[in-house]
């Protein structure tokens, strides 16, 4: 988007945030390495926050509630914020302080290891992001949002009912903590196992959600995932956590989120809450991905 001329500033944190400042941000794809010089600071309170901004919200789910603390001592009230995150909860968590929320479904395959390089693995856009106001409809700043993420050159549309695509996306991640913790070539059945149990609780809960045939029809073949030389792609984003000895990954509101509902209605989830739990317990340990194999992960699940 920076590139495209749009007035972008970044909010990073840590050596993530010195790298950038140093040496702009790294993006490396199947075509090619560049560095993109793009203002950065290491918190709202420097950014400059104006009335007529908007704020695009990419932690992880774990980490919303400091940055929305961060963000409201620093910035107007009335500030747009957009949730470009997996999950459902943080739509309503930014509900709560900003009065103007936006949901954002994202499919950007892409890798982060080391600060200041971001791998983008698809090509030749660099993923899609669907907007729309929340908890439903769409309106001049979901448009403008649109409109800039596809000057970006993102693929984009507007939604009355972003959040609904947000659930399908919910039910695609419940494999996320399976690959992190068995790695890919035995995380498959596990990750069947719990986007089921995520079918048969979002049933039981009235929750609306698009279908697969309505998630393979919007992709399309607008993502193309090519390898990039040297840089091998091994994981989604939370085996990249693990990775990356980050001490806190998002099964809490990934899996957890189906385990919560479960429980309001009465749907055992097993496999989501394990998953949850290990994952959990793997991150706070700073232990790498793939750590476990299929018979502990079952053993664990009696």
């Amino acid at each position: 988007m920076a590139e495209a001329g749009e007035d972008v500033l970044l909010i990073a944190r840590g050596a993530h945030a010195g790298a950038i400042a140093r040496d702009g941000l790294v993006i490396e794809s199947a075509e090619g390495s560049r560095a993109v010089a793009i203002p950065v600071a290491t918190e709202p309170a420097g950014a400059g926050i104006e009335p007529g901004d908007a704020v695009l919200l990419a932690t992880k789910s774990q980490d919303t509630a400091a940055a929305l603390d961060a963000l409201r001592r620093a910035a107007p009230s009335g500030v747009a914020v957009a949730c470009l995150q997996n999950g459902v909860d943080n739509e309503r968590a930014a509900l709560r302080l900003f009065p103007r929320v936006y949901g954002v479904c994202v499919m950007c395959p892409a890798t982060h290891l080391e600060p200041g390089v971001v791998q983008q693995n698809s090509v030749p856009i660099p993923g899609m992001l669907d907007v729309g106001r929340y908890p439903a409809g769409r309106d001049a700043t979901a448009g403008e949002m649109s409109r800039a993420f596809r000057r970006g050159g993102f693929e984009s549309i507007e939604r009355d009912d972003v959040m609904r695509w947000k659930y399908r996306k919910l039910i695609l991640n419940l494999g996320n903590a399976a690959q992190a913790l068995v790695g890919a070539g035995e995380a498959a059945d596990v990750a069947k196992r719990a986007q089921e149990e995520g079918e048969q609780v979002l049933a039981a809960a009235g929750v609306d959600h698009a279908s697969a045939v309505e998630d393979r029809e919007r992709r399309a073949d607008f993502l193309q995932i090519r390898e990039i030389p040297g840089r091998p792609y091994l994981g989604g984003s939370s085996w990249q956590s693990l990775q990356r000895g980050a001490g806190s990954i998002e099964s809490d509101f990934l899996n957890g989120e189906i385990g919560l509902l479960g429980r309001l209605h009465g749907v055992p989830t097993p496999v989501n809450d394990a998953l949850q739990q290990l994952a959990f317990e793997t991150a706070a340990r700073k232990m790498p991905p793939g750590v476990m194999s299929r018979a502990d992960f079952e053993a664990r699940l009696g």
